[in-house]
């Protein structure tokens, strides 16, 4: 099962609720309170978010938080390296060496790279505005 982290499911819940407040920015304890998540959680996440480029961040009175592009040009494949790195489905797919102790004897290594680049294309395709749209 591919399952992503818990850190990039939150990340979503939390760009989804800024993209229902476009054009505002939100502070980590704002964020927390319309997404029910712990702040120092939120705020960690944003940081990263942030250092990423996938959101803005400003200090000061008017400070706070923004999408740093249209919802439609926040690639899904972005906020999930931001949060959990490069996709992978198994440790060969980037053909380094040393990725696992059965590696010289394994009939299937680097043959994963393929299904990663399908799901990586896959993903690619899915927007942040594709998830906060109707799921209809």
């Amino acid at each position: 099962m591919i399952k992503l982290s818990k850190m990039t499911d939150y990340a979503v819940v939390i760009l989804a609720s800024m993209a229902q407040e476009r054009g505002k920015r939100l502070s980590a304890a704002v964020l927390a309170e319309k997404t029910g998540l712990p702040e120092p959680t939120v705020a960690k996440i944003l940081k990263i978010l942030a250092k990423e480029g996938i959101i803005t961040s400003e200090r000061g009175v008017n400070g706070g938080y923004a999408l740093n592009k249209a919802e439609s040009e926040i690639a899904i494949t972005g906020v999930i390296q931001a949060m959990d790195g490069p996709l992978a489905i198994a440790s060969c797919v980037d053909g380094h060496d040393g990725c696992c102790a059965h590696e010289s004897t394994c009939s299937i290594k680097g043959r994963w790279s393929p299904i990663n680049a399908a799901i990586q294309k896959a993903l690619d395709g899915v927007t942040l505005a594709d998830m906060v749209g109707d799921p209809r």
